[in-house]
């Protein structure tokens, strides 16, 4: 069972998804919370694997609540659910590590999919926002250069698996297809985000997404 938070400060928009989640036997939203402080109090209090974030709340905002939740609980798997479309929220929720980003009046089997797919570990980007994470990596012509010496630095193994972390495949997926350990491809992601100066899969993911 997954178990969701969500978190917005408007009760509709809450009970909405809270019926859109219900359809799904797998998902279970255990907790709500109103503004950034609520999701922080609640996560010492319940057990969450995802957590639905608006954006746009009072007293604190979802965005610098992303940066703090990420930095003490690491594997709380975050997508941005927002009405806005704005770069600053793209950009800056990819750095502090977020899952996905979609829109709320997207289709509820999207919402449903994008938060079984971040808890598998995979990435999903509202199709209006990845021409803007390819246009600002296009124009960002010494930062390729830099990666570019990266990856020729990568043993035949590393790049393999950096293949599968583009395409949104999980550490059991990639070591279902490459027949090995999970455990080790952990350790590979691991050396892989070493190398990049990365922190997170996710933005190892969002730096080479095509």
């Amino acid at each position: 069972m997954i178990k969701v938070m969500i978190a917005d400060d408007q009760v509709i928009i809450r009970e909405g998804i809270k019926k859109i989640l219900s359809l799904d036997k797998n998902i279970e939203v255990v907790c709500e919370a109103s503004d950034g402080y609520e999701v922080i109090d609640k996560l010492s209090k319940y057990n969450i694997n995802i957590i639905l974030m608006d954006v746009r709340m009072p007293k604190m905002d979802g965005i610098h609540t992303t940066n703090i939740v990420k930095k003490q609980y690491p594997d709380v798997k975050i997508i941005i659910l927002t009405t806005f479309n704005e770069d600053e929220y793209i950009f800056e929720g990819i750095k502090y590590g977020i899952s996905g980003y979609i829109l709320k009046d997207s289709e509820i089997d999207y919402i449903i999919k994008s938060i079984k797919d971040a808890y598998m570990d995979k990435m999903l980007f509202d199709s209006s926002v990845t021409p803007k994470l390819v246009s600002a990596l296009n124009n960002n012509g010494n930062k390729s250069q830099y990666n570019e010496k990266i990856l020729n630095s990568l043993t035949n193994r590393e790049n393999e698996i950096l293949q599968l972390v583009i395409a949104g495949k999980s550490n059991y997926e990639i070591s279902k297809v490459l027949f090995i350990s999970e455990g080790t491809v952990k350790n590979y992601v691991s050396k892989i985000l070493k190398k990049f100066h990365l922190k997170r899969r996710s933005q190892l993911a969002a730096l080479f997404i095509k």
